[in-house]
């Protein structure tokens, strides 16, 4: 037997609601205590025997569990099983079915489309189960959800992959195109087969492809909208430029290679005109050249200016190992002098502004003078503060410095232009070796060495990009970026660190290059003059262009006579002969293509609850969006963003082919060659991942992670087995017990499952699937299989089948089962209907998916009673603790309390004195209790004792602060035989 005493709180306290979590809020234990609440219960529930006894010796005497539902399924049997589900279960009829239901809110989540240039990848499975997970949370909750899969079909990526070494030689525009469609259409088969198969619930039967002729009328509608307004325009400007692939390239389409290494030069320029302040010096010293440093020789011959920082300071140096005399900046001369090993001794000090009026030659073309200008640009980071700036290849250059023709061609090659000593020559290569020789032999070069940097490279061939001046047409992102910014404050970033990037994007660049020199793409709908060049755009001739597209598709660019391609209007107006006009051959960028989705797929105000894509996007697709979005409605096109990170090894690697570390989704759901490596997991296994995962920092996949999902949902199924098989023979519809006539234990169960309920949706709706997983794992670990199955078993397998009792626990066991159910449904869809079909009190045929979300009722919240049973719980851990692992049923319980609240609450749980049967004894699990505030006089000698001290604490309702502490508190246990028990004073 054990003897409990504990002092109670003695302060009277007319309401109270629950603490913040029963592990102790409500009781705050000095010693450390076992947490375990099992006793001959196993974390799911099953009973474990004491003795070796024989098969089926009792078994007709208890209520045993009993369900075809399956505790585990792996192999060729879960995939087996999983296919059945999705057709049985209408998983391809679900979406249409929620369209047509009565509803009054819609869910719009935007699908980013991904790009039909390959098989799908585990960066797939992240981003669309992610977006699944939302939508079917949404789907149960009542709402119509608008969410169509789309797909980015334009563009070089897909133009190379499907031309290969072929390339585009010989071959016309039409036939490029073609080819590149096949190539697009197979890629779009076999991914839309996976995301099908992955459980993605989606309008599979009218998915967007930016090929199709009606998109691309949508987006040359936003073209025109833009254009009338002056957003978009033609010039000549240093853009991008990809030697590789001989396009240009925006922002977006650019890698950034930490490692390349580049020839870096300290060169000299020397000053022909002094600035009047430094005219003092140049006469008694001698003549002054300018320092600049570069990493870049190869844009010398383009240089026209050299830039200075305004208000920086800059020094004269001499050289002590020879009479040469520098110009640096001031903070530059220490880490200088290092470089060259050499001291440099300063002879002058002037202000930036001081060298306005100087001029330099230039060091290989003579003759040729170079200004001394000032610039905001100039880094005083590294290099020697002055800047050689070369307008035809700097963005920042572009705006300082007068324009000149530019040097180099399409392929990255020097013309004619650059001289005959490096004319053909490729400017990144031995065209860079030549300028850096030319500099040496005419006196200016000062020092070259290997430059580790970071360079833009392109995204799809992997080779180094350069910026070259072209004609080409722009969006004019300056006039946008204020709209933009006040658009993107409106937004909810998830997470909101997220929100600097987005805006430092905007700020990085003040237009945006949309045209692209190659076939496969949405043609920029203009014509020019053969002989002046100049452009012929209107809204007559886009809008008949988009018409065309809508009809024919984007083809007929290239199919029909140029008659066909202007309106009649415009016909009419052309001067002179039609042949003096050609269609341009230029392509819209494809974040342009994808950027304009909205327009093409969002229905209403156009605009969508909330778009979900990677890091990655920041820069692009939400960008494009946005400034498109910006541009023609004045607001963006979502009301919310999710950003994730990208998928990486189980090591934190990039994935990559040569590093044998690529996780393959169909592998994952199907098992390899080998099943022993590679198991077949199924779909939910993949979904759980995603769902563990925190997708807002590096998400991490291989065998642990896939391992521990499998695990994760085997517990999972072991637990809803124990329910299932216990609501046999059970019909809630008839059988269920009224909440107010229950088991304290079954509404105390109620009230916190109804408390999961709301949190779990608070989870989904902050789409933290991650949280909802562990919310979920931690109810059934806590409150289910450690606690309340471990009370219940008693009555379960041994009261009669249709006592109060019993029936009042399989209510809870039924509620219970419906609501984790429902509540694993956004993210295992597969398992949750396997489930629902076991599950008793539904017709035939009914699925999950079409019943709705969990179903909490407000009568189940019970604060005071959490308060009896988190008192009743606190004394039942001291007491299981106490006797080291044994059965509490070999033992009696007395527990002695002073008279007062907690007494009360205790009475709650058991009217009489000493009891068998009470709620008390079977929270205790105990085999009597006897309830008292004296302690029996009678003590057995041979007694084991053991204390505790306890605070105990009871929070105010709403909000209000009444907290009271009742201790130290003392708690005493003595053990006694079972069959010897006190007489009671």
């Amino acid at each position: 037997m054990l003897l409990c005493r504990l002092s109670s709180v003695t302060q009277n306290l007319a309401r109270w609601r629950p603490c913040s979590t029963r592990r102790g809020a409500l009781l705050h234990s000095a010693i450390s205590f076992n947490s375990s609440r099992c006793q001959n219960v196993s974390s799911e529930g099953t009973v474990q025997p004491k003795a070796t006894q024989g098969p089926g010796q009792y078994r007709d005497s208890v209520l045993l569990p009993r369900t075809e539902f399956p505790s585990n399924l792996s192999g060729q049997k879960l995939l087996e099983r999983e296919m059945e589900i999705q057709r049985e279960c209408g998983f391809a009829e679900l979406y249409a079915w929620q369209r047509d239901r009565k509803s009054k809110k819609e869910y719009c989540l935007h699908d980013g489309p991904p790009y039909a240039n390959g098989d799908p990848h585990v960066g797939h499975a992240l981003n669309k189960i992610l977006k699944d997970i939302r939508n079917r949370f949404e789907m149960l909750r009542g709402r119509h959800i608008h969410y169509v899969p789309g797909w980015d079909c334009h563009g070089l990526p897909i133009e190379l992959k499907a031309l290969g070494e072929l390339g585009t030689s010989g071959l016309s525009p039409l036939q490029v195109r073609q080819k590149a469609r096949v190539f697009a259409e197979g890629a779009i088969a076999r991914q839309r087969a996976a995301f099908q198969r992955w459980g993605v619930m989606a309008d599979w039967d009218n998915c967007y492809y930016t090929f199709d002729g009606s998109y691309e009328a949508a987006q040359l509608k936003v073209f025109q909208d833009m254009h009338s307004k002056g957003l978009i325009y033609q010039d000549y400007k240093p853009v991008f430029w990809s030697p590789s692939t001989r396009t240009a390239l925006a922002e977006a389409e650019l890698e950034y290679n930490p490692q390349h290494t580049s020839k870096a030069i300290y060169a000299t320029f020397a000053l022909s005109t002094v600035p009047p302040e430094m005219a003092d010096i140049a006469g008694k010293l001698g003549s002054i050249s300018v320092l600049v440093w570069t990493t870049q020789p190869w844009t010398i011959p383009a240089n026209q200016a050299v830039c200075f920082m305004p208000n920086a300071q800059y020094s004269v140096v001499k050289r002590a190992d020879g009479s040469q005399l520098l110009l640096v900046a001031t903070d530059r001369v220490a880490s200088l002098a290092t470089l060259l090993g050499t001291e440099l001794e300063s002879v002058g000090t002037f202000t930036g502004a001081q060298l306005e009026g100087g001029v330099c030659c230039h060091p290989t073309i003579p003759g040729k003078d170079v200004p001394l200008l000032p610039a905001n640009h100039v880094n005083m980071g590294k290099g020697t503060g002055l800047v050689h700036t070369a307008p035809a290849h700097g963005m920042e250059d572009f705006t300082v410095a007068r324009h000149s023709e530019c040097l180099v061609d399409e392929d990255g090659q020097f013309t004619e232009l650059a001289g005959p000593e490096l004319q053909g020559q490729r400017v990144m290569a031995e065209g860079n070796d030549t300028v850096i020789s030319m500099l040496k032999a005419a006196g200016a070069l000062v020092k070259e060495e290997a430059c580790v940097h970071s360079y833009p490279y392109d995204w799809r061939s992997k080779q180094p990009v350069l910026i070259r001046p072209s004609k080409q047409w722009f969006i004019n992102i300056a006039g946008l970026k204020d709209k933009a910014k006040e658009a993107l404050a409106k937004v909810r970033v998830i997470p909101e660190s997220a929100r600097g990037s987005l805006l430092a994007h905007l700020d990085r660049r003040p237009y945006w290059c949309i045209s692209r020199q190659r076939s496969w793409g949405v043609p920029i709908p203009v014509f020019y003059h053969k002989e002046t060049g100049e452009p012929l755009i209107n809204r007559h001739t886009v809008s008949h262009v988009a018409q065309l597209f809508s009809e024919k598709g984007s083809d007929c660019w290239w199919e029909l006579p140029l008659g066909s391609l202007l309106p009649p209007e415009v016909l009419q107006k052309v001067t002179g002969d039609l042949t003096e006009y050609e269609r341009g051959e230029d392509v819209l960028d494809i974040w342009f293509d994808s950027g304009t989705s909205w327009a093409a797929v969002l229905e209403g105000e156009a605009q969508a609850d909330v778009y979900v894509e990677g890091k990655d996007q920041i820069g692009g697709w939400f960008q494009s969006s946005l400034l498109t979005s910006v541009a023609v409605q004045k607001k963006a096109p979502y009301k919310a963003l999710v950003i994730h990170d990208f998928v990486v090894s189980e090591k934190g690697d990039k994935m990559s082919k040569s590093l044998g570390n690529i996780v393959d989704p169909d592998t994952v759901i199907n098992g390899g060659e080998d099943p022993s490596l590679s198991p077949p997991y199924g779909a939910d296994v993949l979904r759980w991942w995603v769902a563990k995962s925190n997708v807002f920092s590096e998400v991490q996949i291989g065998p642990a992670a896939l391992t521990s999902a499998r695990d994760n949902i085997s517990k999972l199924r072991a637990t809803l087995k124990f329910m299932l098989g216990n609501l046999r023979g059970f019909d809630p519809r008839t059988q269920a017990v009224d909440p107010k006539e229950m088991h304290y234990i079954d509404q105390y169960l109620l009230h916190l499952l109804r408390n999961y309920s709301m949190k779990m949706t608070d989870a989904y709706n902050d789409f933290d699937a991650g949280r909802a997983t562990r919310l979920l794992q931690g109810f059934i670990t806590r409150d289910l299989s450690s606690f309340y199955f471990s009370i219940i078993k008693d009555r379960l397998y041994c009261d009669p089948e249709n006592s109060l009792a019993r029936r009042s626990c399989q209510t809870v066991l039924a509620e219970v089962l419906d609501g984790v159910t429902r509540s694993i449904a956004p993210i295992l869809p597969h398992l949750a209907e396997e489930v629902y079909i076991h599950t008793p009190g539904h017709e035939g045929g009914e699925t999950l998916f079409r019943s709705g979300w969990i179903k909490s009722s407000p009568v189940w919240r019970r604060p005071g009673l959490e308060e009896a049973v988190e008192g009743a719980c606190a004394i039942r851990d001291s007491f299981l603790s106490s006797i080291h692992g044994r059965s509490a049923a070999e033992y009696e319980l007395i527990i002695e309390i002073e008279p007062g609240l907690l007494f009360e609450l205790m009475e709650s749980l058991q009217e009489e004195p000493t009891s068998s049967y009470s709620q008390l004894t079977e929270l205790m699990m105990s085999s009597r209790t006897t309830l008292t505030n004296a302690l029996p006089r009678d003590m057995n000698a041979d007694a084991l004792i053991s204390q505790g001290n306890f605070l105990i604490n009871l929070e105010g309702e709403a909000g209000v602060s009444n907290q009271f502490h009742g201790g130290p508190s003392v708690c005493r246990f003595l053990v006694f035989p079972l069959n010897w028990f006190p007489v009671q004073t």
